[in-house]
């Protein structure tokens, strides 16, 4: 039997989280496993009934689970209010640090169905596949000092890196890169940052023990700029949180939606599987919501937590078969736009009908 910590969190959480767990309950089904489903709070809705973001009650059954299904946090009440000492992501922040989860993977690929939905020319997305993995316990998120003078006219934050969080999400990125092309982009501002500079003389390290995989370096800004110009080029990037966080959600563009775009982010206690958009709440219970983020995250649960691949293929099928028929909803079509359930519900079904 396999546990997994469902949080919903915020806007839009609850409805597309609800749909992948249907297409993992298919999958159960299907192939004859078990998987247990525990609920808990996060983010807006955690603060309302216990006043934490993270309460000990959610990160007790994420420690307790084989792996955690996660689908958005943030609220209106909170983006609105600069000034509020608990905020919704601080909850994202603490279940990074308190699981351990320190890099954070996203593929970008691009579906052919879609491929006009994107608003880069077909020549440069056509066969776009590459992998970035984001650092995600350390840099400017976390590092202290930070905050606000006495007058409140000068805001300051720290960017902190040890050599060892570099080593280990860059050792990760290089096992990444072995099962792929052999090929790791290092992205930074080594100009710059010393920080970065870190982060270069410890990759140009291990570079030299990694012989098999060609490893170059790339300024962060270049890299932004590649990322439209020739995202052919890249096939694993390794970088750090901020600038893996801006990189990724420009590179979501690629797809034609950002509700396409699932994430994984691996830690030392659990993995946590999400989609990389937000909580949008302008679509909360309105059941519009693009729900395929969620359930390719799903698929990334049944293959990087469990070691299901047959499992994660399938489901990585009928989503794309989804896209071929236009069963969809509207953020990808206006014409005759199914809902989130009605997406949800036929890609279980097809899993279902599948010949396996």
């Amino acid at each position: 039997m396999y546990k997994i910590a469902k949080l919903a969190g915020d806007g839009i959480g609850p409805e597309i989280v609800t749909q992948a767990e249907k297409v993992l309950k298919a999958i159960a089904k299907k192939f004859n496993h078990e998987f247990q489903f525990s609920e808990a709070l996060i983010g807006a809705c955690a603060i309302e009934a216990f006043g934490n973001p993270y309460p000990l009650e959610t990160h007790q059954l994420c420690m307790n689970s084989d792996a955690v299904l996660f689908g958005a946090i943030g609220h209106p009440k909170y983006d609105n209010d600069p000034k509020a000492k608990i905020r919704p992501e601080q909850g994202l922040l603490a279940m990074r640090k308190s699981l351990g989860l320190f890099a954070n993977i996203r593929p970008v690929t691009t579906f052919k169905s879609l491929i006009d939905k994107s608003p880069l020319k077909a020549h440069l997305i056509e066969g776009v596949d590459f992998v970035v993995i984001r650092e995600l316990t350390g840099g400017i998120y976390f590092g202290e000092p930070r905050g606000r003078s006495e007058n409140g006219l000068t805001a300051f934050d720290t960017l902190v890196y040890t050599k060892e969080e570099i080593k280990r999400v860059t050792e990760l990125a290089i096992k990444y890169a072995l099962k792929r092309r052999k090929k790791l982009t290092a992205v930074d501002k080594a100009n710059v940052l010393a920080s970065s500079r870190l982060w270069r003389e410890t990759v140009q390290e291990l570079a030299i023990e990694n012989p098999e995989v060609t490893i170059d370096f790339m300024f962060v800004d270049n890299a932004a700029m590649q990322l439209i110009q020739n995202p052919k080029y890249f096939d694993v990037v390794v970088t750090e949180n901020m600038f893996g966080d801006i990189l990724t959600d420009e590179a979501s563009v690629i797809t034609g939606s950002l509700g396409l775009l699932p994430s994984a982010s691996i830690g030392v206690h659990t993995s946590v599987f999400e989609p990389i958009h937000g909580s949008y709440p302008q679509a909360a219970g309105k059941n519009i919501a693009n729900p395929l983020g969620t359930i390719l995250s799903a698929a990334l649960l049944l293959d990087y937590a469990f070691n299901l691949p047959k499992e994660a293929a399938l489901v990585q099928e009928a989503v794309e078969k989804s896209l071929e028929q236009n069963f969809v909803t509207e953020d990808i079509t206006k014409e005759n736009a199914k809902s989130t359930s009605e997406v949800g519900d036929w890609i279980a079904q097809y899993i279902l009908d599948a010949s396996i």
